[in-house]
């Protein structure tokens, strides 16, 4: 990032990021007034900010001008909307670790949250679930994430990862942009959601043994949807296109 805050800048990331929010009701992401997505700002070194929700808002009442900067102390600089305290444990936590993590998305799916209570985690039984093959981290449960103490176990469980599972809790991902982190999100939560769907028939009877993608195989794919990251931003434009034609105000 630019070691200038630059207002353009600013005002891109804060559309970008409420429409994030948006997208995000849209696909039954949210949970009422809580998880949470940031964005880190253009900021001087040893002064980093990052823009979060406000605490009391739905994801699809989000504006960009409803968006908060918090400081690495947990402040709000502009302004006294409230912030929710586990959404700066975590985010900061990132933040501070990760210099290519501009962009943190955390969630509390239906489907995430079953796959975070799964002894072994994702399991690779599709396409999707193999674009996550060998790259997805694990942080145990340690409560609601309201000690900053917590951070460095974060930091550890997400390693260099962009993806990280929180065990029965949710799902956080990371990226070099909002359309980067949003994108691995869509892909890590609709994995869950297979899982799930597999578990279900399966406890059916209907659909037999359910069966896994072989390591080699999943290897492979990972690396051929890894040429194709050029494609995320173009995925990116197609979802504000929906926002566009659905008359959202994101962006005021």
């Amino acid at each position: 990032m630019s070691s200038a805050l630059n207002a353009a800048d600013e005002t891109a990331l804060r559309c970008d990021l409420a429409a994030a929010y948006r997208l995000a009701a849209r696909f039954g992401w949210d949970d009422t007034l809580y998880t949470h997505f940031s964005v880190r700002l253009p900021s001087p070194a040893g002064q980093e900010r990052f823009l979060l929700n406000p605490f009391g808002l739905m994801f699809d009442e989000v504006c960009a001008s409803d968006l908060i900067v918090v400081d690495a102390r947990g402040h709000n600089v502009a302004g006294d909307a409230k912030l929710n305290p586990a959404g700066f444990t975590i985010h900061s936590a990132v933040h501070m670790a990760r210099d290519d993590a501009h962009c943190v998305i955390h969630t509390h799916t239906l489907a995430g949250m079953a796959v975070a209570a799964c002894e072994r985690g994702l399991l690779q039984l599709n396409q999707i679930s193999a674009e996550f093959f060998e790259g997805v981290g694990y942080h145990p449960y340690e409560g609601v994430a309201t000690n900053l103490e917590e951070r460095s176990r974060l930091q550890a469980a997400l390693g260099n990862k962009a993806a990280l599972i929180l065990r029965h809790h949710g799902l956080l991902t990371v990226g070099s942009s909002v359309a980067d982190a949003f994108y691995v999100m869509f892909y890590l939560n609709r994995a869950c959601e297979i899982q799930l769907a597999c578990a279900q028939l399966a406890g059916l009877g209907v659909a037999g043994a359910v069966t896994e993608i072989a390591p080699p195989v999943s290897a492979y794919v990972r690396q051929q949807l890894v040429k194709a990251q050029h494609e995320r931003p173009l995925i990116w434009a197609a979802w504000l296109r929906q926002l566009e034609r659905s008359g959202s105000n994101y962006k005021n």
